[in-house]
């Protein structure tokens, strides 16, 4: 099998598979061309091809995981490790800027307006069985992660679904039944963090029928309406060539996930002062509003002809106040996972590991918390005018605002040790974040 990988019209290059390889090339073209970009970090641009160790890994994570991932080789009578295969079908519309699939066999690209709220309630339902719509006439499109959810596009402020490899815009995420409040949550918490002064994708909420949904702006998109272009981008597993089962930093597949340590130094290696200031706001906030499913995948990179720079945040979500959350956090901070117990001496193990001033480091945690405390009410307040309503939405608002004063208090002060905790230092890795396995991406 062979399969173009392009940039707009441009074929930047090819994808074999053949004797049970898996092969990237460049093409000549791309190599000279004066914005040329790599696909990833792990395959800088070069003569010469790359292996299966480095583009399955790539490929995998443009996927979705879990029960999507089921639910699409079940529609599609494909193996869920025929990688290529399924990108064949599906990589019309993905994360970033490359389209990697055939021509579309007629059509021309467009969009294919929902013409209703009964309508939009309609495809939500059907996205468990059909994720991405796959099998729908002209609709080839896929998004990593084990959450329900659908790229769609706003035209001329209605919610269409992409056809013939045309740009999404938004990323429309429905309600979990599993998870009261789940819209409310994220928005909120993607809202908060916008007006604390991070670089984050920006959202609002809608209703259809009796489901209730986030739409989230796509970073890696500009434009609007139908002259839309695309943006590329990776996540972290697919910089440090990790299979999307090792986005955790502790999981069960024996192999450990990138550290924050680790994604400190990808950082530092290909990026500026800026970014790396960037990545420890994110991490604060995380802990701070208790996002304990903030794992590799859920930060990205952008990159294009210039030099790659930290993507927007997006997928931030509280789980202080559902029962079934584990309080793990995807990784550990100083050999800490708890977000409770996360005190000074742990922000300095982590400063050290990162390359960071410890002092610093202690001082950005007061002071990220502490923007974050000042902005939760008028964040509640905007979140709360959104068409979606405030289903739970003080009960998210109190838990962020105790953890985030928790944090902030326990920055200045080191703390006992106490390893009979399962998130404390040095104690036995478990599996990974109930929060993802049990709920979302």
């Amino acid at each position: 099998m062979e399969l173009p990988v392009l940039y707009e019209d441009r074929q930047v290059a090819i994808i074999r598979a053949e004797a049970g390889a898996t092969s990237l090339t460049y093409t000549e073209a791309w190599l000279s061309g004066p914005d040329r970009f790599p696909v990833s970090l792990t395959m800088p641009l070069q003569v010469g091809a790359y292996g299966s160790e480095l583009v399955l890994p790539w490929l995998m994570n443009l996927l979705p995981e879990g029960e999507p991932l089921r639910a699409m080789t079940r529609a599609l009578g494909a193996a869920p490790e025929d990688a290529l295969g399924l990108i064949a079908r599906t990589g019309s519309d993905l994360a970033g800027s490359l389209s990697i699939a055939p021509p579309p066999a007629s059509g021309e690209p467009g969009y294919r307006t929902v013409p209703d709220a009964t309508a939009l309630e309609l495809i939500i339902a059907d996205l468990p069985a059909r994720p991405f719509l796959v099998g729908e006439e002209g609709v080839a499109m896929s998004l990593a992660g084990a959450q329900e959810k659908l790229p769609v596009a706003l035209i001329d402020g209605q919610i269409a679904i992409p056809v013939n490899g045309a740009p999404s815009t938004h990323i429309l995420k429905p309600d979990n039944p599993r998870l009261p409040g789940s819209v409310a949550n994220e928005a909120l918490c993607m809202v908060l963090a916008r007006r604390a002064g991070l670089s984050v994708a920006p959202v609002t909420t809608g209703l259809a029928g009796e489901r209730s949904y986030l739409l989230v702006e796509r970073y890696d998109r500009t434009g609007t309406g139908r002259a839309v272009r695309r943006l590329h981008q990776e996540d972290f597993c697919q910089a440090l060539g990790r299979p999307p089962a090792a986005k955790y930093e502790f999981n069960g597949t024996g192999t450990r996930g990138p550290s924050l340590a680790d994604m400190f130094a990808l950082v530092r290696r290909h990026m500026t002062a800026r970014d790396i200031t960037r990545l420890l706001d994110a991490v604060i906030v995380n802990v701070a509003i208790g996002n304990v499913d903030s794992h590799a995948k859920n930060y990205s990179i952008l990159l294009g002809p210039g030099a790659p720079q930290l993507a927007p945040l997006y997928d931030l979500m509280s789980g202080l106040a559902w029962a079934n959350i584990t309080q793990n956090h995807a990784q550990a901070i100083g050999g800490q996972r708890r977000g409770q117990h996360i005190y000074g001496r742990h922000w300095r193990r982590l400063a050290e590991a990162a390359g960071l001033a410890a002092r610093g480091t202690i001082q950005r945690v007061e002071q990220v918390t502490a923007r974050l405390l000042r902005e939760l009410p008028a964040a509640v307040e905007e979140v709360a005018a959104m068409p979606a309503g405030a289903t739970m939405l003080d009960v998210f608002a109190k838990e962020i605002a105790e953890r985030a004063t928790e944090v902030r208090a326990h920055a200045g002060k080191d703390g006992t040790p106490d390893l009979t905790d399962p998130g404390a230092d040095d104690a036995p890795a478990v599996g990974p974040s109930a929060y993802a396995t049990n709920a979302r991406s």
